[in-house]
């Protein structure tokens, strides 16, 4: 169901301003009219980056007490490799949607910079 045109550079599903919680969010596509496409799209890359650090940290603290063979073994190398690993899988869970922690961060940004922006 559209609710309306609203040009948006983005293109991401989960930042879609289709509904909230099951709803249109009108309060959001009104906000996308004011911010221009840049913004929008610096503002998607923000909240992605921020939940990726934020399934990092979660995933780091997941797999910190793993002992044993595989590739979380207990070799000097190990915690360097699952560094790494880790930081991978938050990257690509973030693109992928995450857990909905950047949706709710972007909205965040766009209603802030909505509010800063002067209307003729």
């Amino acid at each position: 169901m559209q609710i309306g045109t609203t040009t948006s550079a983005v293109t991401n599903p989960a930042f879609s301003v289709e509904s909230r919680n099951g709803r249109p969010d009108f309060e959001l596509a009104a906000a996308l009219q004011k911010v221009p496409p840049q913004q929008q799209a610096k503002a998607q890359k923000t909240s992605t980056d921020f939940e990726a650090m934020f399934l990092n940290s979660m995933f780091s603290q997941m797999t910190s007490g793993l002992k044993g063979e595989g590739p979380f073994g207990d070799t000097p190398g190990t915690g360097v490799w699952r560094s790494m690993l880790t930081e991978q899988y938050s990257k690509n869970f973030a693109k992928a949607g995450g857990v909905g922690v950047a949706t709710e961060v972007y909205r965040t940004l766009i209603m802030q910079q909505a509010k800063t922006i002067r209307t003729a």
